[in-house]
């Protein structure tokens, strides 16, 4: 099955209502968990991006898991950064920054970042190069990569049952939101290319029917 676009922001305020809404616990819980053992440092004191952040759940745990890190979480759309804007606490504010810009042209407060991650923000994106070039033009020798995505069906009739399978007690507008990004998602095979031409020594892992895992440290 070939990939169909999807529009690269949420802008409307009802679907990303919807979105900010949706009990994301289970697959936001083991990005962070994954995350954490691949990082293996609790004590992590540098600062870390986030691309993609939406309404900011990912940030938030992020921050949390790390109480010494400082985070800058960047986003596209301005209705998505209200949301995470406006669930910031006073103890948190000093060390998370939400950034609104595209991907790859985002002008960051930094050069480098020790840790770059992202969850769901690949299919999103009409040219994937996109997120790839972002990572290293804000990467260091040493700077750890981990990525969640989703991964593209082989078939409109196995989008449709996943939809079902994992969305069936969401909002209709949610629903149709994740049929968009499975037909929008990338296949193993193509990230794989895509990283090929970026130059980027990462490591794909399949870990669901639906998910791909990328990890790696920049050289």
């Amino acid at each position: 099955m070939k990939r169909i676009l999807e529009p690269e922001l949420m802008l409307d305020e009802h679907q990303v209502m919807a979105y900010a809404q949706a009990d994301f616990e289970i697959p936001h819980q083991d990005f962070m968990r994954r995350l954490s053992t691949w990082v293996n440092e609790p004590n992590f004191s540098g600062t870390a991006l986030d691309l993609g952040c939406g309404p900011g759940d990912i940030s938030y745990r992020f921050a949390k898991t790390f109480p010494l890190c400082t985070l800058h979480a960047v986003d596209g759309s301005s209705p998505m950064l209200n949301i995470a804007q406006a669930a910031l606490s006073s103890d948190l504010a000093p060390r998370l920054r939400f950034i609104q810009g595209m991907l790859p042209t985002v002008i960051l407060p930094q050069s480098d970042y020790e840790i770059i991650f992202s969850n769901s923000v690949l299919h999103h994106l009409p040219d994937p190069q996109a997120l790839w070039q972002t990572v290293k033009n804000y990467a260091k020798s040493g700077t750890r990569i981990i990525i969640m995505d989703l991964l593209r069906p082989a078939n409109l009739a196995l989008a449709q049952k996943m939809v079902k399978d994992y969305t069936v007690n969401e909002p209709e507008v949610l629903q149709r939101d994740f049929y968009h990004s499975l037909l929008a998602a990338f296949s193993l095979e193509e990230i794989s290319t895509q990283l090929a031409k970026a130059d980027l020594q990462l490591q794909l892992e399949q870990i669901s029917d639906r998910h791909v895992f990328i990890t790696g440290v920049i050289r």
